[in-house]
């Protein structure tokens, strides 16, 4: 049989070329890279083990800190942690999703949102900076994961559907009316997206500027000038944490809102909201009791928001269960739900 004479379109790739492929298994590999960081966070906040870059920053006091007031300053810097881990973990649940559905159909409005979500999320490593304290283990992470992510980006970016700017991302997915169980439900996960990009600025600001709230103060019974007399690298280094917490929180809730605003109602969307919200509540409140840390003033937002959460996921289980496309259609007219336009 004779070879053909002139090769087909896979065999005039080269090798990296075919290797990248279009692009989203780059993304999928930062979405699994994230997940896997985060786990590794609560690992650590589990076990309650410093880091060695953070014990040699904190110097030969590193060992006196941690039995400070009955360790409350190790439990409250692991709190942060855990919380990170967390975000962390929801937000590459998200990548992938993202990843896997909407940019595989080549919809437009999932890149922008990696795009604006990755900018919070990898940026906020200029916050720790500014104390000037750098995190060897998170800026090598941050290095790797970046030009992986970057890569990912542009080689997808050809693969869109026109249109492909960022007013896609204005688009809703849902045309209905908002007083129906859809629309109730949609919109208490939006409400929890927007708390959480607005909570993640705060955190952020608060990080770089105050670094604590008054209940953190009470819980360790010390003052911020306390503090800094046990060590001065010790403020820095919470500060680190606190930052690092606020940039994944809001990168996490900007992921959230607009796969809730612009993705198409679906099983797998539903299931990933319910798996990253799962996990970050999981460890954001959870870790509380844990360490005693149970000021009610502290944990009323997230148990506000652990509510509309769980409203929302119940309120939109329906719709977003509905089947095949014929029964979507008739659950579309019952509830409100109307799907995005495929050429969206």
């Amino acid at each position: 049989m004779p070879l053909p004479e002139h090769p087909g379109p896979a065999e005039e790739q080269g090798l990296v070329a075919a290797l990248l492929g279009d692009g989203r298994r780059l993304l999928t590999l930062v979405g699994l890279s994230l997940m896997l960081s985060g786990g590794f966070a609560l690992f650590l906040a589990a076990t309650r083990q410093l880091l060695p870059h953070d014990v040699a920053y904190l110097g030969p006091v590193a060992s006196q800190i941690c039995g400070a007031n009955d360790g409350r300053i190790l439990h409250f810097m692991f709190h942060d942690r855990a919380a990170f881990g967390g975000a962390v973990v929801a937000t590459g649940l998200l990548y992938v999703w993202l990843a896997e559905f909407p940019l595989r159909q080549g919809q437009a409005w999932a890149w922008w949102v990696l795009v604006g979500s990755g900018i919070l999320g990898f940026s906020s490593f200029l916050a720790y900076l500014g104390f000037g304290y750098f995190d060897m283990w998170h800026g090598t992470a941050t290095a790797l994961l970046l030009p992986v992510f970057g890569l990912g980006l542009a080689r997808t970016f050809p693969q869109l559907r026109s249109p492909r700017h960022l007013r896609s991302v204005r688009q809703p997915s849902f045309a209905g009316p908002w007083g129906s169980r859809a629309g109730i439900g949609r919109a208490g996960l939006l409400f929890v997206g927007l708390g959480m990009l607005l909570a993640g600025f705060t955190i952020i600001v608060v990080g770089m500027t105050q670094v604590f709230v008054p209940q953190d103060l009470q819980y360790m019974n010390l003052t911020v000038k306390q503090l800094t007399v046990l060590s001065p690298h010790l403020v820095p280094l919470i500060a680190h944490d606190r930052a690092g917490f606020g940039g994944a929180l809001a990168s996490c809730g900007l992921a959230l809102f607009c796969c809730v605003w612009c993705g198409t109602p679906s099983r797998s969307l539903w299931q990933v909201l319910a798996l990253a919200g799962g996990v970050g509540f999981a460890t954001a409140i959870g870790v509380h009791p844990l360490i005693g840390y149970t000021d009610f003033g502290h944990l009323a937002p997230a148990f506000a928001g652990l509510a509309l959460f769980v409203s929302g996921l119940w309120l939109s289980y329906p719709a977003m269960h509905a089947g095949s496309p014929a029964r979507q259609a008739e659950t579309g007219r019952k509830s409100g739900l109307v799907s995005r336009p495929a050429s969206a």
